[in-house]
C-alpha cells in the first residue's frame, strides 16, 4: 500500500510518499480502507522529534475515516462495507496517512451518516480532546460558563459547540476576522485576542478550555469563579489533559452530529501526496477548522 512515511525526524520535507507492506488485522481488530485522514498539531510535532514513533516504517497520522475491508477474529461489531470514522492508537502510532489502518474495532464507531469522509476525518481527535476536556474533566453542566480560547481552531471550533449543545453560555477568543464563523457555531461572547486583554473582559467562568498554551493559562487564572476548572491541552503541568481513543465518546459525538447540534469545519482538503504540505500550512497557527487529506 502507499504511505507517507518519516524518513527522518524534522521539518516538513522529511516526509515520503512510499510503497509499504498493508497491514492484516489480528483477533479483535479491523482492516479499514482509508478514504480520508485529518491533520492534527501532534501530528508535526512528533514529527519535529519522533516521539510515539518507534515503528519501522514510521507512518503518521491519527484521524480516520474510512470502510471496513476486513475484520478479524471474534469482531462482531462491524463487517466488511461498514463505513467507520476514529482515532485509533493514539498516543501510539496509527498510521493515518496511508491507504489502510488496522486497530481495535471499538476505537472506531460507525460514521455519521450525513457527513462526508473528508467531514468525518475531521472529527476524532478533536471532537474527542474537547468532549473529553468539557464534559469528562470538566464536568461541564447546564447553564455553567465556559471560555474557549481559540475558538475558530480545530479544537475550539468543536469546543464551542458541543458546550453550546450541553446547555452552556459560551466564550470564545479568535481573531476579528473569524468572530461571525464563532458565532454561528453558537458562542455567546467573542472576544477579539489582539485588541482586548480577555482577563479584563470576562468574570466568574466554570470553565476555561485553554488550546493556546504559553500565558494564557496564567492569565485565565484571573477569569474563573471559585472552584472553576482550567483545562490546559498545552502545557504539561497538573490540569493538563490528553485525549484518549473512546468507543462511548465517538457515540456521544455522532449523537450530536445526527441532531444538528455539531459539524466539523474543514478549511483545506489535499491529496496524501501533499502531506508536507499540509503539515506547512498546519504549522503556520492560521488554520481555521481542520486540515484534511484524502486517499484515492
Amino acid at each position: 500500500m502507499r504511505a507517507v512515511v518519516a524518513r527522518s525526524w524534522g521539518g516538513p520535507e522529511v516526509l515520503d510518499l512510499a510503497e509499504v507492506e498493508r497491514p492484516a488485522p489480528i483477533a479483535t481488530e479491523i482492516l479499514v480502507r482509508v478514504r480520508a485522514a485529518s491533520v492534527n498539531p501532534t501530528d508535526w510535532k512528533s514529527r519535529k522529534t519522533g516521539a510515539g514513533y518507534w515503528n519501522d516504517p514510521a507512518i503518521l497520522g491519527y484521524d480516520v475515516s474510512g470502510v471496513v475491508e476486513e475484520v478479524g477474529f471474534g469482531v462482531t461489531l462491524y463487517q466488511p462495507g461498514d463505513e467507520v470514522f476514529g482515532m485509533p492508537w493514539f498516543p501510539r502510532q496509527a498510521g493515518a496517512y496511508a491507504e489502510f489502518v488496522t486497530a481495535p474495532a471499538r476505537q472506531f464507531a460507525r460514521k455519521p451518516s450525513g457527513l462526508s469522509h473528508v467531514e468525518a476525518a475531521a472529527l476524532p481527535l478533536a471532537g474527542l480532546t474537547a468532549w473529553q476536556s468539557l464534559i469528562e474533566t470538566g464536568g461541564l453542566r447546564t447553564g455553567d460558563r465556559v471560555l474557549v480560547h481559540a475558538a475558530a481552531g480545530g479544537v475550539g471550533h468543536l469546543a464551542v459547540q458541543i458546550a453550546k449543545a450541553r446547555g452552556a453560555y459560551v466564550v470564545g477568543t479568535a481573531s476579528a476576522a473569524k468572530h461571525e464563523l464563532v458565532r454561528r457555531l453558537g458562542a455567546d461572547e467573542v472576544i477579539d485576542y489582539r485588541s482586548v486583554d480577555f482577563a479584563d473582559a470576562v468574570r466568574d467562568i466554570d470553565i476555561v478550555l485553554d488550546t493556546v498554551g504559553g500565558d494564557y493559562g496564567p492569565r485565565s487564572l484571573r477569569v474563573l469563579r471559585p472552584g472553576g476548572k482550567l483545562i490546559r491541552l498545552t502545557e504539561p503541568d497538573e490540569n493538563f489533559t490528553l485525549v484518549e481513543p473512546d468507543y462511548a465518546g465517538l457515540r456521544e459525538i455522532v449523537a450530536l452530529v445526527e441532531a444538528g447540534r455539531l459539524r466539523p469545519s474543514v478549511s483545506t482538503v489535499l491529496p496524501l501526496a501533499s502531506a508536507a504540505q499540509a503539515h506547512e500550512l498546519s504549522e503556520s497557527g492560521r488554520v481555521t477548522g481542520k486540515i484534511v487529506l484524502t486517499v484515492p
